[in-house]
């Protein structure tokens, strides 16, 4: 999916608004349309392609473990998406589960350049800075409460990934409202950058979008309708 991505205006604003949100080591709620792009900026930013499919398959190292370890280091961030009706208690399992395998691979590479010697001390999940959770939604009360818990102890930067209306939603936990930095509003593509970003999936697979064509046109028209609906 990596070589695929097309880098737009929205995906510009969401690393804008995951790095603020990085940062100030806050919490922040990204909202918009099914469709429009949010979960691909997301695991985009986290390099979830790469890191994520590193984690899951932990397994015998090699050396080109080194690259990912230098990836996990750059963005220092863990992407999540909770189950339908998750148990809390498994979720906050899940996390940490993520943060002690990519803040190992942070670890091994600040060993590599020098940074870190000796043997290893303290806690390496401390390492990972962000933790984005996409389909917010289907965190239940008890789950946001223990997210907000862990944000307040280890000062622990959250994105929360949902349909429009979470933020609204969110209105309803005081002491998790009252902590959130940034709101980032993800909205659809425009109808130039639509045009750009269909230009290169044509070429990709070998056609021409041609404005002048009538079937070319009634398709364009359809997904403007589709992503502005």
């Amino acid at each position: 999916m990596a070589r695929d991505f097309i880098i737009t205006k929205e995906h510009r604003r969401f690393k804008e608004f995951a790095t603020a949100v990085r940062k100030d080591k806050t919490i922040g709620i990204c909202h918009g349309e099914a469709g429009v792009g949010k979960t691909l900026s997301a695991r985009r930013y986290a390099h979830w392609d790469e890191v994520g499919t590193f984690v899951d398959e932990w397994g015998p190292r090699t050396e080109d473990d080194a690259k990912v370890h230098a990836t996990a280091h750059r963005c220092r961030t863990i992407f999540y998406t909770p189950e339908v009706l998750p148990r809390h208690k498994q979720i906050m399992t899940d996390i940490q589960h993520l943060q002690m395998r990519v803040g190992s691979c942070v670890d091994e590479h600040l060993r590599a350049i020098g940074k870190v010697t000796g043997i290893r001390v303290g806690d390496v999940t401390k390492l990972v800075e962000l933790v984005i959770i996409d389909e917010a939604e289907r965190l239940t009360p008890t789950a946001l409460e223990l997210l907000r818990d862990e944000h307040d102890r280890h000062e622990l930067a959250i994105i929360f990934i949902g349909m429009p209306g979470i933020d609204q939603r969110f209105r309803h936990y005081p002491q998790l409202y009252s902590r959130l930095g940034f709101s980032h509003n993800y909205r659809s593509l425009g109808r130039d950058e639509l045009l750009f970003v269909l230009e290169r999936q044509w070429r990709r697979l070998g056609a021409t979008l041609d404005m002048d064509d009538f079937t070319d046109a009634q398709a364009v028209g359809l997904m403007q309708r589709r992503v502005t609906a």
